[in-house]
């Protein structure tokens, strides 16, 4: 079929379904028609249900989220490692548990409140008497600030010039803060008006007085969701010792500006609190939640059945570990996360041009590069947003980093190591046509040192489709079907799949495509958001696909030449590559590279984030000294993938373990295991660094891990505690490896920057004695002993251990001493 014929059919669907609405599309301003907005989101709320029993959707079954790959067929592979190759890899990871543990210590929160602010950015949440008054300064940004009375009143300026208290925020009550050469703060509003002393000592806008502020009691709260979390985040006692703390490398924080920015409610902040961010989609609210189609669709629910749209504070059936377009990961759930442990994170910019083309709601463009910047940028006003809230530049948790050596200063000033990634299906502009590329090797190299440049450095090389640079592994059942058809949609090919080779380990397999429901046996179809949005808006029925010979099937798309360019430029810029959706011949083509470039000298990083390879890709990745982590699911599950994880470790690395949680828009979220369920959680618990973690609190709404599962992003430490309980014996154990994971992440991202793994662990890379003390000097830093002589076996406090050769075939172990301040002053042979 023509493309451009193909979407023009698409369009009229969209233009009626908008029409419908009564919502205008990007390219439309058509006003709403009357009649019942549910039942005119599709052409009839019948052809809906006919979808529905036509096929048994359930992305939320247990065998998805728990299953060891996402991969369908993987519950049908074998392990490609031996009995004795297991047990020597799990004796390996119990010796790395018994290791010395770094000291921790605490940081403090935020910045002492003195008497009198000493800049613009001290006020943030603090109560100060103004014109004689007791206001709670409430930040908006950095230097800005709401006036909120004691009466739950905002400060403002009217449009008759007057100032009074306001009922509700506004840019007429968003006052700008400078500080003067006297110590006292001018409050300017955004239209230009300054607030002033009037002569009989009331208020009004003109001329700015300088005003004295001093701290005083009398306010009232601003309403906010709390951690509920007590004691201060854990630190290092050197900002270059050995880290502790989970990782998530695969959560999408920014997603509610893709797909058009209309799929994903909420973002996930706003200048006004939680209650001006946490609200529903404008298309939920319809008939009082039933316009919610997408939502319902995805939930198993007949459309049009709806849900309560009332976000804060009641939070009655939203979020929940199965709304797919729900705002997950609001700021402050993901500071109970921090708060509770969580030390490095990486947000995965996303985008899919095809079914933002698709969904008729939206207020941004669909190009994927372009979503990209949008979310990259809002990845830094969101860490300007928390500075603000910590009293400026700098003092917030949220710090977007871009070398392992700045994340674990980072981590370890108690704070959280944000990463930004990248998961999209057309990277660069990179598509195929008709069989050829759509960009140049030129626009590739361009496209990279951009991304690079805006601070990506971590990323995935496709998602839903085959592209330029790779083949895909699709889907399977119906949203396979959809998906498929996208890929037709955006390449004018199907998916190129064909019986594997009979010489294929059982385990390396693309998914199964073919009818809508999937064979006998196979797991539930995964990432249903994609399926959802082409079965409701346009891809059902535009096109038959081929008829495709008996299974495994293999796409025969595999890695092109385009791609090993791109991978060869990510090993030199130090950029981690995750293998994940590429197809069996694509990530099987990208591991045999990467291992060609370690055997060369040169330092591949790479990870697996979130489940999307098989089985035989993870023993390969380890060896490769990558990390993987997991989709998190259910706690039961997630504890079988650890155990199986355990097995394929390397002895030649550190170990350690985390979650890629793939919140908001993609995977369901961990179920409750029930307040029945044996060994629940006891509220409260203390939680890793010895904090004291009760159940969270967002407005009226309470939050418990055992009957909510991970309702949001908040909830994750509280999953952790969870599985250490399910884990029962080996609790200790799971803790101990979550908690190294951190580590485990920064030493893979080292290596990748060229810094050579630690002679302790592997006994070839060591040199002797007298010339490792010739290669470590005093005055060398940090990073030019980890250059001189690759990472340390240990790094606890101030000084680094390693090994090195002694006389007759004995090992020495060495300490490399340091200053508080990361300089070289010893280097001594301690055994």
């Amino acid at each position: 079929m023509n493309r451009a014929v193909l979407r023009l059919g698409l369009s009229a669907t969209i233009a009626v379904t908008a029409v419908s609405l009564g919502v205008a599309t990007a390219t439309s301003t058509t006003a709403g028609v009357p009649g019942n907005p549910v039942g005119a989101v599709h052409t009839t709320t019948s052809t809906l249900v006919a979808l529905h029993a036509d096929e048994d959707h359930d992305d939320n079954d247990l065998t998805v989220k728990n299953a060891l790959s996402r991969s369908p067929e993987a519950a049908f592979t074998t392990d490609p490692t031996t009995d004795s190759e297991r047990a020597a890899a799990e004796a390996y990871v119990a010796s790395e548990r018994a290791m010395a543990d770094p000291t921790l210590t605490t940081a403090q929160l935020g910045r002492p409140r003195l008497a009198v602010p000493e800049d613009r950015y001290a006020m943030a949440g603090g109560c100060y008497t103004l014109n004689g008054k007791p206001y709670l300064f409430q930040a908006t940004g950095l230097g800005s600030y709401l006036l909120y009375t004691p009466d739950k009143k905002f400060l403002g300026a009217t449009l008759l010039g007057t100032v009074a208290p306001q009922p509700k925020p506004s840019t007429s009550a968003d006052w700008t803060v400078e500080r003067t050469s006297t110590g006292s703060y001018t409050f300017r509003l955004a239209n230009g008006r300054s607030l002033r002393r009037t002569a009989t000592g009331g208020l009004a806008v003109g001329t700015p007085t300088p005003f004295a502020l001093a701290r005083t009691t009398g306010c009232t709260a601003y309403p906010e969701a709390d951690t509920n979390v007590t004691g201060g985040p854990f630190a290092g006692t050197s900002s270059f010792q050995e880290v502790r703390g989970y990782v998530d490398p695969h959560t999408h924080g920014m997603s509610h500006e893709f797909l058009g920015g209309q799929v994903i409610c909420s973002p996930p902040w706003h200048r006004y609190g939680a209650a001006y961010a946490l609200v529903d989609c404008p298309d939920h609210q319809l008939a009082n939640g039933k316009g919610a189609v997408l939502e319902d669709f995805l939930a198993g629910r007949t459309p049009g059945t709806g849900h309560d749209p009332v976000g804060w504070p009641t939070f009655k059936e939203w979020p929940n570990p199965h709304s797919l377009t729900h705002q997950g990961v609001y700021w402050k759930w993901l500071e109970r996360s921090w708060r509770g442990g969580l030390r490095v994170y990486t947000n995965l910019l996303v985008e899919n041009n095809v079914l933002c083309e698709l969904y008729p709601l939206k207020r941004h463009n669909c190009d994927d590069m372009d979503s990209i910047r949008r979310q990259a940028k809002d990845m830094y006003a969101l860490q300007d947003y928390i500075d603000a809230q910590y009293g400026g530049p700098g003092r917030g948790w949220y710090r977007i980093v871009t070398d392992p050596f700045q994340a674990r200063q980072v981590i370890n000033s108690g704070k959280l190591a944000v990463i930004m990634g990248i998961e999209t299906s057309v990277p660069f502009g990179c598509n195929v046509r008709a069989g050829s590329p759509t960009c140049t090797p030129a626009q590739l190299d361009a496209g990279l040192a951009e991304v690079k440049a805006l601070g990506v450095r971590q990323m995935e090389i496709t998602n839903k489709f085959d592209n330029a640079l790779t083949g895909v592994t699709g889907d399977e059942g119906s949203t396979g079907t959809i998906t498929n058809l996208g890929n037709f949609y955006n390449t004018g090919s199907f998916l190129r799949m064909q019986t594997c080779p009979s010489t294929n380990p059982p385990e390396e397999h693309d998914k199964l495509q073919g009818p809508l429901t999937a064979p006998a046996g196979a797991l539930p179809e995964q990432d249903a958001i994609f399926g959802g949005i082409g079965r409701l808006y346009g891809l059902l029925g535009i096109q038959p696909l081929p008829a495709y010979p008996a299974g495994p099937h293999c796409n025969t798309r595999g890695l092109t030449d385009l791609g090993k360019r791109l991978l060869n430029q990510m090993i030199d810029n130090g950029i981690l590559f995750d293998p994940d959706h590429m197809s069996v011949a694509g990530r099987n083509a990208a591991l045999d590279l990467y291992e060609q470039a370690a055997a060369e000298g040169r330092h591949p990083g790479i990870i697996s984030s979130h489940s999307w390879s098989t089985p035989d890709a993870y023993p390969r990745i380890y060896q490769l000294g990558g990390f993987v982590t997991p989709y998190a699911g259910d706690s039961p599950g997630f504890v079988g993938k650890w155990k199986q994880h355990v097995g394929w470790a390397d002895s030649r690395y550190y170990f350690g373990f985390g979650y890629g949680a793939d919140m908001n828009g993609f995977g369901s979220q961990g179920s409750p295991r029930g307040a029945s369920a044996a060994n629940p959680v006891t509220y409260p618990f203390t939680g890793l660094g010895g904090v004291t973690l009760d159940r969270g609190v967002s407005g009226q709404r309470v939050w418990d891990v055992n009957t909510d599962g991970v309702a949001q992003y908040g909830l994750y430490p509280d999953w952790i505690e969870d599985a250490s309980h399910v884990a029962g014996t080996q609790g200790v154990g799971f803790k101990e490896d979550m908690s190294r994971g951190a580590e485990a992440y920064l030493q893979t991202w080292e290596r990748a920057l060229g810094v050579a793994p630690d002679a302790c662990r592997n006994p070839s890379l060591r040199i002797g004695a007298d010339a490792l003390r010739a290669k470590v000097t005093t005055g060398m830093t940090t990073r030019q002993v980890l250059d001189a002589i690759g990472q340390p076996y240990e790094r606890l406090g101030r000084t680094f251990s390693t090994c090195a050769n002694g006389t007759n075939g004995a090992t020495a172990r060495m300490a490399v001493d340091f200053s508080a301040a990361g300089t070289v002053t010893a280097v001594r042979r301690t055994a």
